[in-house]
């Protein structure tokens, strides 16, 4: 096997623990040695053995002389594990290929440093495209403090996201909703806005999808939200947040955790310090759902990282519009997405894509 078809198995690896290890990054590890595969593995939960130890506990001897490749950087501190260099070098690794720095502080060019300071050979920059589109998540949160922002639309051709009578039930085919609650088991926060609460009343769960559901935060600029939404009558496992500018009586004593946060020069939750929160709470990616004054508020902003665009080969005519005014006088200042990968679905296509904020 050649290097790269070796990164590209240990890329593979690691995205079996998307959705497992956050805050944690995604990790795969193989160890090679003469042209045979001796042990492989991923951090599979956050606080569990790293990629490189459970490669190594699978090579057991047979890692002495070999060859280790890793997405990402092997941390060298002691945290909830002890470090993986440490353990790499007492098995005898002799070279390593690794994808991309780790930018955690703590880690930031040290385990390659310690490595090569042990006569180790360290080959840098094998798939880094890659392996930065696999951990963007972590990528971000660890550089900048404040959560990757994911924003996920459900709409009709003619760009409505319901009826004008409210009706969006269901706008996308059962294959293409089931995809959404995977999405949902793989970020750390699922986000509405209080309108979609008080019109669609949405449980935010992964419904039969396996894994563990998302926190549901739901923003309320005046505090006022159905006290029996599905989101506070079934918050059994205390994961509903409520985020709001005013802590009315009703939410005292609703049984989800409420923060509140400051209004902007709008009259909204001041999204900034928002997300500065979020992040403070260990929420590393937080899925956008809706409804339409939410969407607006993130894109005007410009705080989304990535877009899920679902499109259903539906014609409405007079509904609700997927956004309100973002201050777009000319086709030129509109926003451009970049990046783009499609998905067919049984009748539903989805677009993801990156914004390009350079305007």
């Amino acid at each position: 096997m050649e290097d790269i078809d070796i990164m590209k198995l240990a890329l593979s690896l690691a995205r079996r623990g998307e959705g497992k290890v956050s805050p944690n990054p995604m990790v795969g590890a193989v160890i090679v040695k003469n042209g045979k595969i001796v042990g492989s593995g991923y951090h599979k939960k956050f606080g569990g053995p790293h990629a490189e130890i459970n490669a190594l506990n699978q090579a057991g001897e047979k890692a002495k002389g070999g060859v280790l490749y890793l997405n990402l950087e092997p941390h060298s501190f002691y945290g909830k594990t002890p470090p993986c260099t440490d353990s790499m070098i007492k098995a005898g690794i002799k070279e390593v290929f690794c994808s991309i720095i780790d930018p955690n502080p703590r880690v930031n060019g040290k385990g390659i440093k310690k490595l090569r300071d042990e006569g180790i050979k360290v080959n840098l920059g094998l798939l880094a495209d890659e392996a930065k589109r696999l951990n963007e998540i972590y990528l971000k949160y660890m550089t900048t403090g404040i959560p990757f922002v994911i924003l996920k639309v459900a709409q009709t051709l003619d760009g409505k996201i319901a009826t004008h009578s409210g009706d969006s039930k269901w706008i996308t085919s059962v294959d293409a909703r089931d995809y959404v609650h995977r999405l949902r088991s793989k970020v750390d926060a699922v986000l509405v806005g209080s309108n979609t609460i008080s019109k669609d009343d949405p449980e935010l769960t992964i419904h039969k999808q396996r894994g563990e559901n998302p926190l549901r935060i739901i923003l309320t600029t005046d505090g006022t939200i159905p006290r029996y939404c599905k989101a506070i009558r079934n918050n059994k496992d205390r994961k509903t947040i409520i985020v709001t500018s005013r802590i009315t009586s009703s939410l005292k004593d609703c049984g989800a955790d409420v923060w509140e946060i400051g209004k902007n020069r709008s009259g909204g939750i001041d999204l900034h310090k928002f997300l500065k929160k979020a992040g403070q709470e260990g929420i590393a990616s937080i899925l956008v759902e809706g409804g339409k004054e939410t969407f607006t508020s993130f894109v005007k902003e410009s705080l989304v990282d990535k877009f899920y665009y679902f499109l259903s080969p539906k014609i409405i005519g007079r509904g609700l519009d997927t956004f309100g005014d973002l201050k777009i006088e000319s086709i030129k200042d509109s926003l451009e997405l970049k990046d783009i990968t499609v998905k067919k679905f049984s009748r539903d296509y989805l677009l993801m894509a990156y914004p390009d904020w350079r305007n």
